[in-house]
């Protein structure tokens, strides 16, 4: 297989918006997550909020909503971002040797800073993979080891560790998880009790690292399509097609009852079709900022939360988001008292996102940002 990343610095364009768009909107809507604003849409009166608020939570199992979307896109984008961190990196005289070694090392950081946040919630070890940080430090490296390898190698190897987890799934002999798309009694069930030594603990599969890693290397197929040099036409083109074959196909599964989406086990389905919005949704990003410049001034807004993503993602983990929510409802319900009960918290929910905005921004503008 030729190895592709000398090419990687000739061909950087430098910075472009829509991946830096992406990231920040993603950022940004986890953390109005974080304001439970998104709850108190579920508690209000009116068809509106309350569909709001069920494309704002996930899915109980079988099936989709935009929230089980946020995830992919997060897992995606850093995928997306690699090629071009890559880039930088050679353009600096790095060698990729070094290179590598800063790639084990960030990998290691994320698993050491997921696994934190469960020891910190639940006041002891806990080893496992569910959330984002976590799952990142196996995908990320993954996509790194294997950025090197020709596109249609890269595929190749996404499509078979679907297909492997999609038969591991089916034909699990174990008694009692042999059910595969049965809540608690599926393989990814067994896989958390082994690893926790508790049942029913939690419906989301540890082993989701390894369907959900398809989701980092195509972000990386698509990070260096924008560093090449086609046209922005062709770009387009190719990432309607990706993302429009993986909506086919990830659909198709569900609706011939092959195989059914579930965010929370991560089915080859779910993957594909999750897979296939994140494309278009970068595709959209691209074709409006970099390509038509409609929103390059306000792509901002989100830009300057994305910059610091893993920190506001850290601090709203660690309940920053409540301490802010403390600072704030009083003076909500002094002001805004006369909106009523559910108009006042969702005023707090909205100052508390505000908050968590403004020292973004802050950060940003002091020129502080926290990489590992």
């Amino acid at each position: 297989m030729k190895p592709e990343f000398r090419t990687l610095e000739t061909q950087a364009p430098g910075r472009v918006t829509s991946v830096d768009f992406f990231r920040g909107l993603t950022m940004f809507l986890l953390a109005g997550e974080a304001s439970r604003l998104y709850d108190h849409f579920n508690e209000a009166d009116g068809a509106f909020l309350k569909f709001l608020g069920t494309q704002l939570s996930h899915h109980e199992w079988h099936g989709l909503h935009f929230w089980d979307l946020i995830q992919p896109f997060f897992m995606f984008i850093v995928g997306v971002a690699i090629p071009f961190a890559v880039a930088n990196r050679l353009r600096k005289g790095e060698t990729m040797k070094k290179i590598t070694l800063h790639a084990f090392k960030r990998s290691g950081l994320l698993l050491f800073l997921g696994w934190a946040l469960y020891f910190i919630a639940a006041g002891k070890l806990v080893f496992r993979f569910q959330n984002v940080l976590a799952q990142l430090s196996v995908t990320y490296l993954v996509a790194f080891l294997i950025m090197n390898w020709k596109t249609k190698y890269q595929i190749l190897f996404t499509l078979v560790i679907l297909l492997l987890i999609d038969l591991a799934y089916r034909f699990f002999p174990v008694e009692g998880f042999n059910h595969p798309w049965v809540n608690y009694e599926n393989l990814g069930a067994w896989v958390n009790f082994r690893i926790e030594g508790v049942n029913h603990r939690t419906p989301w599969a540890t082993l989701n690292i390894v369907s959900t890693t398809a989701h980092t290397v195509w972000g990386v197929l698509c990070g260096k399509l924008l560093m090449s040099n086609k046209t922005s036409g062709t770009k387009l083109k190719m990432l309607l097609i990706a993302g429009g074959a993986a909506l086919i196909i990830g659909y198709g599964l569900d609706l011939l009852n092959i195989t059914p989406i579930i965010k929370k086990i991560a089915t080859a389905s779910f993957v594909f079709a999750s897979g296939g919005w994140t494309i278009l949704a970068l595709a959209f990003s691209y074709w409006l900022i970099d390509v038509m410049k409609l929103f390059s001034k306000g792509s901002k807004f989100f830009i300057i939360v994305g910059m610091n993503s893993i920190f506001i993602y850290l601090f709203f983990e660690l309940r920053g988001a409540e301490w802010f929510s403390r600072m704030a409802k009083p003076f909500s319900n002094l002001l805004f008292s006369w909106t009523g009960e559910m108009g006042a918290a969702m005023i707090t929910s909205l100052l508390v996102w505000g908050m968590m905005w403004y020292m973004c921004w802050w950060l940003y503008k002091n020129k502080l940002f926290i990489k590992i």
